[in-house]
């Protein structure tokens, strides 16, 4: 029962954590689009980054700020966290999504339905289905697309492993968060364009659905066979992102044992001291009272308890982003 009531809890807060920054940025996606003046392709990669930004402070003490179905899975892979949370994270990723979805649809509804007039449709002057997910544009090829999303992933997850090294250079104490939102920002700004960097299964694929239930149909999944990059693309790069860290940086760094003073006390051992037959025993008695079988305290010299410390870590456990 403690274990359901646990899971409960993991998917409540990745679910909110995910919905809270997924909003962010695709209100900024729908500015873009729908509000000709009003939003830029730096306002885009503005919202999704601090919109991450403000996901690690809001679960990154509870859940490790899982937002990344990918980042989740390269977790798991490497044995950073146990498999049976990758379904409960993914899960919560997938419904908090889902909701900021349907919460941009809302919000925008009018001015969706204005810009278009009425005509829902993914691709052509007047698509606006490209405020919920990415497609691939004319100047790219699928496989194309496919290499873009693995190494703009890569990159993220070699970079978020570089962020929260403490044996490395990691970032300050209390600005991880604000860190990670400006590799996002700097991914979006330099390595953008040819896919629209989902870098995440969770950020693509279940607003795509969402359309799709919201009446731009089927052509969603079809336009160009694209919406399986964004799910299997990120994987493959995040996953080989974070190995190419630790095999050429993680594992060169050296890493020396933290030692740490054991400030519990020993505890006293009595052992029985026998009876000196030996002659001097009469200068022993001079100087001590000791009887013939006394007790004696002894306290065994004090050793410090050496830890290792763990090659990657964090205060607030970030793996998320």
């Amino acid at each position: 029962m403690r274990m359901v009531v646990e899971g409960l809890k993991e998917v409540t807060d990745v679910t909110f954590t995910s919905a809270y920054h997924t909003v962010f940025g695709l209100g900024s996606v729908a500015h873009m689009v729908l509000g000709d003046k009003l939003g830029s392709y730096l306002a885009v990669n503005l919202g999704f980054g601090f919109g991450v930004t403000m996901g690690v402070h809001l679960a990154g003490k509870v859940s490790g700020a899982h937002m990344n179905a990918a980042v989740t899975f390269t977790s798991c892979a490497l044995g950073r966290m146990a498999w049976k949370k990758f379904p409960v994270y993914v899960l919560g990723q997938f419904l908090g999504s889902f909701l900021a979805a349907g919460t941009i649809y809302c919000l925008f509804h009018g001015a969706i339905i204005d810009y278009s007039g009425g005509h829902l449709t993914v691709t052509g002057p007047i698509a606006t289905a490209n405020i919920f997910a990415t497609y691939l544009p004319d100047h790219m090829t699928l496989w194309g697309g496919f290499l873009d999303e693995v190494i703009v992933t890569g990159m993220l997850q070699l970079c978020l492993f570089a962020i929260t090294d403490n044996g490395n250079n990691p970032a300050l104490q209390g600005t991880q968060a604000l860190v990670i939102g400006i590799l996002i920002v700097l991914i979006g700004v330099s390595l953008g364009m040819n896919s629209g960097y989902a870098i995440n299964p969770s950020r693509d694929l279940p607003p795509r659905f969402f359309t799709f239930l919201a009446g731009w149909g089927t052509q969603v999944f079809r336009a160009r066979n694209w919406w399986w990059v964004p799910v299997v693309a990120p994987l493959l790069g995040a996953y080989l992102g974070g190995i190419i860290y630790l095999v050429f940086t993680g594992c060169i760094i050296p890493r020396e044992p933290q030692i740490l003073e054991n400030h519990t006390e020993s505890e006293d051992h009595r052992i029985p001291v026998l009876p000196k037959t030996m002659p001097h025993q009469t200068e022993i008695s001079s100087f001590s009272s000791v009887s013939p079988l006394t007790s004696v305290s002894v306290s065994p010299p004090s050793k410090p308890s050496v830890r290792s410390i763990p090659p990657l870590s964090d205060s607030i456990r970030i793996q998320q982003f």
